[in-house]
């Protein structure tokens, strides 16, 4: 198997296969520190608009690199998924982002709390720093589907950030069972406006992600409020880095963390929401739903912003192969298409 190059050899028929995009998933690892980078623009130049930058370039230039590199069709062949999931690489880039979103938060708490820029900045700071809180939700997303505890644990480092532990059950063992159902609050009917969802899914997420949780320590026989619980665990994670963001930068820090939260809490909701949107499985006659299959999944292919959301894009093979790691996830033909 290849280590070091983008090319991988079936080693029974001599067969060849280049992953194009190997190197091109490093860029993510810039993508928390880019804030960072605006605020220090900001402060050496003196001029408070870099802290729209990222913003402006997250809304406007990544849908236009999306339009001038197209999309992507190409699935690696069965015997080069293996390989691909094996190839430790894969697996450096998403550990490697993770310290940026501390990182980012971080830079974003000491410059809200400055008195260095004006409040219309300051709002374009803490969108930027949710924006990048929600890349790492998705970070989380990658990792907590994993089997073994170290990939699990850095997976819900990284939902801490934006306080939204409780996602890594919720997700896991709740929308993967219920999506594409009335049951699912993740996922979006048809006719539903984007506000009526997410007062209808952040709610119905948390409670479904607490039932689930007290369940399965129930049938353990554990106390529900221990360390046990993973929503505790996950909870007290987040506290512990607002806490101490708080405590260095002062009081200031802590509408900056909330709002930042808020931000990225919406983006998650934004992206719930044209994953499922309207799509529905049916009822078989014994009362269960049929099993999830592709066509209960929107998909695109566009390059540039499955690259920074690490094949997130492509959601039918993620549901119907949930531990499959994100570089070597298939598009699926005869699947919704997002424009």
């Amino acid at each position: 198997m290849s280590i070091v190059s983008n090319v991988f050899l079936n080693p029974e028929t001599g067969e060849r296969y280049e992953d194009k995009k190997r190197y091109l998933w490093t860029f993510s690892l810039l993508y928390p520190y880019l804030p960072g980078l605006f605020v220090a623009l900001a402060y050496l130049t003196g001029w408070p608009a870099w802290l729209w930058a990222f913003p402006v370039a997250f809304y406007g230039l990544v849908t236009m690199l999306d339009h001038i590199t197209g999309e992507d069709t190409n699935n690696p062949p069965d015997w080069a998924v293996e390989q691909m999931q094996e190839d430790s690489f894969y697996r450096k880039v998403i550990y490697g982002a993770i310290p940026g979103l501390f990182v980012n938060v971080a830079i974003g708490a000491w410059a809200f709390s400055s008195g260095l820029f004006p409040v219309w900045a300051l709002a374009g700071l803490v969108v930027s720093v949710g924006i990048v809180g929600v890349f790492g939700l998705n970070i989380g997303h990658e990792l907590g589907h994993k089997k073994n505890d170290f990939e699990r644990g850095l997976g819900k480092i990284a939902d801490c950030v934006i306080g939204y532990g409780h996602f890594y059950i919720e997700h896991n063992k709740g929308h993967h069972r219920d999506v594409a159902t009335p049951e699912d609050p993740a996922s979006a009917r048809l006719g539903e406006n984007l506000y009526t969802f997410g007062l209808r899914e952040i709610p119905g997420a948390a409670r479904r992600a607490w039932r689930i949780e007290v369940e399965r320590l129930q049938r353990k026989g554990s106390p529900v409020l221990s360390l046990e619980n993973e929503i505790v665990q996950t909870t007290l994670m987040t506290a512990a880095l607002w806490g101490g963001l708080t405590m260095a930068f002062g009081w200031l820090a802590l509408p900056f963390l909330i709002g930042q939260g808020a931000i990225a809490w919406f983006h998650l909701t934004l992206a719930n929401y044209v994953e499922h949107y309207g799509l529905l499985r049916q009822k078989q006659a014994n009362g269960r739903y049929e099993r999830c299959q592709p066509e209960h999944s929107w998909n695109t292919n566009h390059i540039f912003s499955n690259l920074i959301l690490f094949h997130l894009q492509r959601h039918s093979d993620h549901h119907a192969n949930p531990t499959r790691r994100y570089q070597s996830l298939r598009e699926f033909e005869n699947t919704p298409q997002l424009p």
